[in-house]
């Protein structure tokens, strides 16, 4: 850290910050706050207290860490053997009290990522090479396995459990309690042990401000594939085979048609996508 930036920084006594790391402008790490040697503080970062930053870990702007929360410690992994893997978080994300964020390996993508302008509420531990986009939203409790990746905007309730290597879909809501084992497609919402597809999750459509005209083709292509008669291959080819797709449309089906390791959670018997 240079003398420039010293004189920009509030660091407490009690605190320990590493030499090496590197802290930006207006950074406060409170008491009894660890720092790594490796680690970079962005501007206007505050460490509240009692955190535990390590490893190769980069917090962006703005971010603000709670008491007892720990960034960028060893993996879970028994394959781990110390590589110098990596953690990012996003600028103006908030990670609250006794949250776990664990850095990448090297059987992986080699790196954790949350995005900018999400919540981490209370103990929700973010595993090895999870990559979450910006402002999603994850509540109390909520468990992740490695290498699960979830879009932007999406919300996951309070002590949901998602299965390694799942992929929840862009502005997808996963309900609370909920055991995901398979991929959410965008914009669904899932619930239960295990979770099933229940519908659309039409009140965050409506409050991103998406129009009109382009929920109601999600909706009627969520019906043709979910809801449909025949095969559900069949539904699908379907739906590929309309030209000009709303952009909703085809970015669903592009997340269906997509590679994934645990497979596509089906709507329950008696889904609906009329949730208000």
């Amino acid at each position: 850290m240079s003398a420039a930036a010293e004189t920009q920084v509030s660091i407490d006594p009690r605190a320990a910050v590493a030499p090496g790391a590197q802290l930006g402008h207006g950074v406060v790490v409170g008491p009894w706050c660890t720092v790594g040697p490796d680690v970079v503080l962005g501007d206007n970062v505050r460490l509240i207290s009692h955190t535990v930053i390590d490893g190769h870990t980069r917090i962006g702007d703005g971010a603000t860490v709670y008491p007892f929360a720990t960034i960028g410690m060893a993996p879970q992994d028994l394959k781990y053997k110390g590589e110098p893997t990596e953690t990012e978080i996003g600028a103006r994300t908030i990670v609250r009290e006794h949250v776990t964020i664990h850095r990448g390996t090297a059987g992986g993508t080699g790196i954790t990522r949350v995005g900018a302008g999400c919540l981490l509420m209370a103990v929700v531990h973010v595993a090895h090479d999870c990559a979450l986009g910006d402002g999603v939203v994850v509540a109390n409790n909520v468990v992740m396995g490695g290498h699960v990746e979830i879009g932007d905007g999406a919300v996951i309730g309070g002590a949901a459990a998602l299965h390694q290597f799942v992929r929840i879909g862009r502005g997808a809501m996963v309900g609370g309690v909920s055991g995901v084992e398979a991929d959410v497609i965008p914009f669904g919402m899932v619930i239960g042990n295990r979770a099933r597809l229940s519908g659309l999750n039409v009140v965050g459509l409506r409050r991103r401000g998406l129009p009109r005209e382009s929920i109601a083709a999600l909706r009627r292509a969520f019906r043709g594939l979910f809801g449909g008669a025949g095969a559900f291959a069949d539904r699908l080819a379907a739906l590929q085979a309309v030209p000009n797709p709303d952009p909703l449309v085809a970015e669903m089906l592009a997340f269906v048609v997509a590679p994934s390791h645990r497979g596509l959670i089906r709507a329950a018997l008696g889904a609906d996508d009329t949730e208000d």
